[in-house]
């Protein structure tokens, strides 16, 4: 949200004067109820247009089991009005249709409606519907999962159970798992999908079923930070295998490789592998940025190191640079 103006919470159920268990009939009588009452071209209520969008907006929630499943993912605790930053995965492993919310939508929507549903999740209904009366190709379905960084550089067969909305028979909005195996390839990256076919919705009389699309985000690393095809470590050095270099062991996701560190190497340096990255056709780098890490000064006797490291290197200025004497 860097960049955008602060988004508020919308409690949507509350907007439409529901509770969160009411069906789909409840929400539509609703919305019937309120669009009549709150109609600019009719209504002398005071901000009758403002509250007219607003109903608008919670009903386009609430009427859709998929967006409203995700919805309420959220959870009950949160208050219309209260600072609001969506969870960063919040709508991983929630199996939903199409390929975005927003996309292709007419409606002047809030920034809190576009900060969930603007893209990645949600479903646009009609977009695969078609063919002859009775035979239609069922609608692909999107969801997103998480891997670890281990499983891109070696490939994987992976099981998830995700979830997805449903109505039962009181039009109340379910859930139910949908359990599947797959492979994940050598070389994935971060945003891309895995098409799985036929693992969408049902096709209609003799239509062929469609598709499920999982979208890949690689899970936070104790260690290594990701950028495209590129890995990065932050590698602790002791000040004396900075300053006069060292052949050390250290880890990478594909295993303990041997690295020489240059003498005379300061703070922040960089070391590339190259191609040691995450595979692809192009291979990516893996990088080594150098951390210097200072023992610690817990005893009689390093203290006493130190001091004599202070007076041996009497005409070092550590702030020169910065103007600074000493």
């Amino acid at each position: 949200m860097a960049g955008r103006m602060q988004v508020e919470f919308k409690d949507y159920y509350q907007i439409m004067g529901l509770q969160r268990s009411a069906t789909q009939d409840e929400i539509k009588r609703a919305h019937r109820t309120l669009a009549r009452k709150y109609h600019p071209d009719v209504s002398k209520e005071p901000n009758a247009e403002a509250r007219f969008k607003e109903i608008g907006e919670a009903y386009e929630v609430l009427k859709d089991p998929e967006k409203r499943a995700a919805y309420d993912q959220l959870g009950a605790n949160w208050k219309g009005g209260q600072e609001f930053r969506p969870p960063p995965d919040w709508n991983a492993g929630f199996e939903t249709g199409g390929a975005g919310f927003g996309a292709g939508e007419a409606g002047d929507y809030s920034d809190f409606f576009e900060s969930l549903f603007s893209r990645g999740f949600g479903a646009q209904r009609g977009g695969r519907r078609g063919g002859a009366a009775f035979h239609a190709p069922g609608q692909d379905r999107h969801a997103k999962i998480q891997i670890d960084l281990e499983d891109a550089y070696q490939g994987a067969k992976r099981r998830v159970t995700l979830q997805v909305p449903t109505l039962d028979a009181q039009g109340h909005v379910a859930t139910r798992e949908h359990t599947i195996e797959f492979s994940i390839p050598k070389g994935v990256r971060a945003g891309q999908q895995i098409r799985l076919a036929g693992q969408g919705d049902p096709g209609m009389g003799q239509g062929a079923p469609g598709d499920l699309y999982l979208e890949i985000e690689f899970r936070a690393h104790a260690h290594y930070r990701i950028d495209k095809h590129d890995v990065y470590l932050d590698l602790p050095v002791a000040p004396w295998e900075a300053a006069l270099g060292a052949q050390i062991e250290v880890p990478t996701p594909s295993g303990f490789v041997e690295l020489k560190i240059p003498a005379g190497s300061v703070e922040g340096r960089k070391l590339r592998l190259k191609g040691r990255g995450i595979p692809a056709r192009t291979p990516g780098d893996f990088y080594f940025v150098l951390k210097i890490a200072l023992p610690p000064a817990d005893s009689e006797a390093a203290q006493a190191f130190y001091r004599s490291m202070a007076t041996q290197f009497k005409s070092f200025k550590p702030r020169a640079r910065l103007g600074a004497a000493a």
